[in-house]
């Protein structure tokens, strides 16, 4: 068998990139998600906003893999503004535990300067073993 994209269902195409790659083996590597919807639209410019859908999008793509929330091994965050996630904990772990419940991987943040999409405020990329 071979590497197999995963694209959830009705989403635009994503443009040189795929949004799930699995693995013969189980490894579901899910690129980068930002805060935008299926159609490649923000309907938040909020932090916790973007944040859900981000977490939103990466579960469309582990779910269409056939994985769940406890198969996420590993989420890398990308955020453009350190001060905005530290005050506003309360409300990540909240919605954190809403999308991706109880499950905590390994995990690391890297405060950057920009995206590539100008309005996205965070981008989330994560890996999953799938059994």
């Amino acid at each position: 068998m071979k590497n197999k994209i995963i694209q959830p269902d009705n989403w635009a195409p994503a443009k040189g990139y795929a949004n799930g790659v699995l693995t013969p083996d189980g490894e579901l590597y899910v690129g980068g998600q930002i805060g935008w919807d299926e159609n490649q639209v923000f309907q938040s410019h909020d932090f916790i906003g973007q944040m859900e859908q981000t977490l939103c999008n990466i579960m469309a793509v582990v779910e269409k893999a056939g994985g769940a929330a406890e198969d996420i091994v590993r989420l890398t965050w990308y955020v453009t503004d350190k001060k905005e996630y530290l005050a506003r904990q309360r409300e990540v772990g909240e919605t954190y535990r809403r999308v991706l419940g109880r499950n905590f991987p390994a995990m690391t943040m890297v405060v950057v300067a920009g995206l590539v999409e100008d309005e996205a405020l965070l981008e989330i990329e994560a890996t999953a073993k799938i059994q």
